[in-house]
């Protein structure tokens, strides 16, 4: 069940909403997206949507009375006078769509007046202000005051009214209001005024903050093509990309976004593809290639055969994880959460006992201790820690999928900080996944190859395949000059060219025909070749590390990965001398999917405490991925499956970019140490300090609100 909360910036008030709706009896497990602005609740058996919706409705509107709530897939439901058509969810998807971009229009005009609104209650504010510091010592200048602060705090004390009547009194609402009404009994105006004013700043730099990572998210939304152009019996038709079909040609002009995943049936062309991957330098396709959606055609036109509905479109499935990976929250998060529950409360407390304690027991007036106790109150409201560390990990997240890597949530950012060992499928994670001719030995290389090709070119292995792909690249091949073509089990193939008697194979055809040769030693798959009884030479057939691999390794080495291991289902031997060449820790060969599980839990095992993360791309990977302590995908060429059971994906299947995943990660990891350590080391010495009467209500002020605006600018900076 999703529910879709318009208005919701304040991350304070979030986790109490959460906890409140986790409470119900209908809900399992309630999580806030702060920055889509949706509730994700899982119901439990027999729950009734409508019922529990009603009920989420109250709570929401306890804590946040202004906040718009609508059901996902509901008939458009009116709150408050709300007419804006981000709130309403339509039953097409098209109709969706349409609609998300006029919500985001409409969101878009109510910030820009938001902010016009600001800026005037803001000046209006600084005169009375500023007239009132001139009278000062008159009851004008009192009265000047008065209006200043009502103009900054109206809403913040009518707010602290209506929830103390709804009996929600911990808030920072309540707070604020306490600490100026006090400050104003015993006489200290300016003071009041500016706490005012300086926790709208922080109020209006935290709405800015949120927008700002919301809006990271929506300029993805760019990325989403509204039409495709589709051939059909009354010429090219332009339709919505939910009305095309598995097997559709369509049609793509050059700079014209690809509106869904295909292979290219006619045309060449450059893509760029820094959408999805994150790479500057466009993409070469040809027929043949397979191209996926949300790249741009750069140059030539293009003849599309669509091989996935667009729903299952790459480019979908990358807004999917990157909107859902701000709802789910890593363990600091849902720790600082807890912790502002039994923060808030607990210097409340402390502020009363500072203020009634100390003269009860003959330790100075009330007035002196009361004074201690409103600085205390300000310094308590929470808003650095459960602002900055969510939008920590969403900076984070945000700055992996610029760089083409998609992490599916806060928690495997931080799982990520702690891998230590890293486990790797071979075929298409380290190697290319195809096989191509690496090698050739023979006098006359032309013949070799051309002899080969002749008699593989009937064949779809792929190793028959690599070699007559070799040969074209100068050639085409004659395939109507060969005769008496055979294929020999487990030895080879045999075919007559002009008479003569052409053998292709392996060691053991050679040493069946009695022919003399020299034994191929190294990687890769051999195929020897004769002619009438003569060895003309040997072709390596091999499946090729990608580019960049070895120093992706090293730069893993530099960012902590103390082991890295291969597991693969091919012969120890290429296994071991790929494993050599890369600097393996150790190596697994000839191996089935069932037993890459079993290995895993050993090595995972032997490892713990330490994480243990997993690289693969093909559909056997899914099982292990989803078994290992962080699941990467190759997503470029990998599976489906392989991207549903990953926690990270690899959009452009560079194993370099593992590297800038950590660095990212340990960078978004300090940046919340940081925080957390500075917001409350701050905050911790300000109300000792007003505890002892060293500090001031402007000390206060600092702490509170310049240690949040502080905290989300660290949040915001580059990773």
């Amino acid at each position: 069940m999703k529910v879709y909360l318009r208005g919701l910036t304040c991350a304070n008030c979030a986790g109490k909403i959460e906890t409140a709706v986790n409470a119900l009896e209908e809900a399992r497990q309630a999580d806030i997206n702060l920055v889509k602005q949706t509730m994700e609740i899982s119901l439990t058996e027999g729950a009734e949507e409508r019922i529990t919706f009603e009920k989420i409705e109250k709570i929401v509107h306890k804590y946040e009375p202004e906040v718009e709530v609508a059901l996902e897939n509901s008939e458009p439901i009116q709150h408050e006078g709300c007419s804006c058509s981000h709130c309403h969810i339509e039953h097409h998807d098209h109709e969706h769509h349409d609609h998300h971009h006029h919500g985001h229009d409409d969101h878009q005009q109510g910030e820009e007046a938001e902010g016009k609104k600001l800026w005037i209650r803001f000046g209006c504010g600084a005169v009375f202000f500023l007239a009132a510091v001139f009278l000062r010592d008159s009851t004008v200048g009192f009265v000047l005051f008065l209006i200043s602060y009502g103009i900054f705090g109206y809403d913040v004390l009518l707010r602290a009214v209506k929830n103390i009547l709804r009996g929600q009194v911990f808030d920072e609402n309540f707070l604020m209001s306490l600490s100026t009404v006090g400050a104003i009994a015993i006489g200290e105006m300016p003071e009041a005024v500016f706490v005012m004013m300086f926790y709208q700043i922080g109020e209006a730099f935290q709405d800015y903050a949120v927008n700002r990572s919301r809006k990271s998210i929506t300029s993805l939304l760019d990325i989403r093509p509204d039409s495709a152009e589709v051939f059909t019996e009354n010429g090219i038709k332009r339709v919505h990309p939910d009305e095309v079909k598995i097997g559709d040609l369509i049609f793509v002009k050059a700079g014209e976004r690809i509106p869904l995943d295909g292979r290219v049936k006619e045309g060449h062309a450059l893509l760029d593809t820094a959408a999805l991957t994150g790479e500057a330098l466009p993409r070469g396709v040809e027929p043949g290639s397979d191209v996926l959606s949300g790249c741009i055609n750069l140059d030539g036109n293009l003849k599309i055969q669509v091989s996935r509905p667009f729903k299952d479109s790459t480019v979908m499935k990358i807004l999917e994880m990157v909107e859902n990976a701000a709802g789910k929250k890593s363990k600091t998060e849902r720790f600082i959460t807890r912790f502002a529950r039994v923060y808030t409360p607990l210097v409340v407390g402390l502020a009363v006992a500072l203020a009634v304690l100390p003269p009860l027991l003959g330790f100075g007036e009330l007035r002196m201790w009361f004074g201690r106790a409103l600085i205390f109150l300000v310094v308590s409201c929470p808003c650095a820690l459960v602002l900055s560390v969510p939008l920590s990990y969403f900076a984070g997240i945000g700055a992996a999928s610029k760089n083409g890597i998609l992490v599916k949530g806060g928690g495997d950012l931080d799982t990520l900080c702690h891998i230590t060992q890293i486990v790797f499928d071979k075929t298409g994670t380290l190697t290319k996944g195809v096989f191509s001719v690496v090698e050739t030995e023979g006098k006359e290389k032309e013949e070799l190859l051309y002899l080969a090709a002749l008699g593989e070119a009937n064949s779809n292995h792929p190793i028959a395949e690599a070699i007559v792909q070799e040969y074209r690249k100068t050639k085409d091949i004659p395939v109507d000059f060969i005769a008496e073509y055979r294929e020999l089990g487990g030895f080879g193939v045999s075919y007559s060219l002009d008479g003569e008697r052409v053998l292709l194979g392996n060691q053991r055809l050679m040493e069946q025909e009695k022919i003399a040769f020299q034994p191929f030693v190294g990687v890769g798959s051999v195929v020897y070749v004769a002619k009438n009884g003569v060895y003309k030479g040997y072709i390596v057939v091999a499946d090729t590390l990608k580019e960049g691999c070895k120093e992706a390794f090293g730069a893993l080495r530099q960012k902590g990965i103390l082991s890295m291991t291969m597991l693969t289902g091919d012969r120890k031997e290429n296994a071991e001398a790929m494993a050599k060449e890369l600097k393996l820790d150790d190596f697994y060969a000839e191996l089935l999917p069932e037993d890459k599980v079993r290995i895993l839990d050993e090595i995972r095992e032997k490892a713990a405490p330490d994480k243990v993360a997993f690289v693969g791309d093909g559909i056997n990977d899914a099982p292990v991925l989803a078994g290992a302590d962080l699941g990467i995908a190759m997503g470029g060429i990998g599976s489906d499956a392989a991207i549903e059971a990953a926690d990270i994906v690899l959009m452009d299947d560079d194993i370099g970019k593992l590297a800038v995943g950590l660095r990212i990660a340990k960078n978004t990891r300090t940046i919340v140490r940081q925080n957390i350590t500075f917001a409350l080391g701050i905050k911790a010495l300000v109300l000792i300090l007003s505890a002892v009467g060293m500090a001031s209500m402007w000390m206060a002020v600092f702490a509170d609100v310049g240690v949040a605006v502080l905290a989300i600018l660290n949040a915001m900076r580059k990773k």
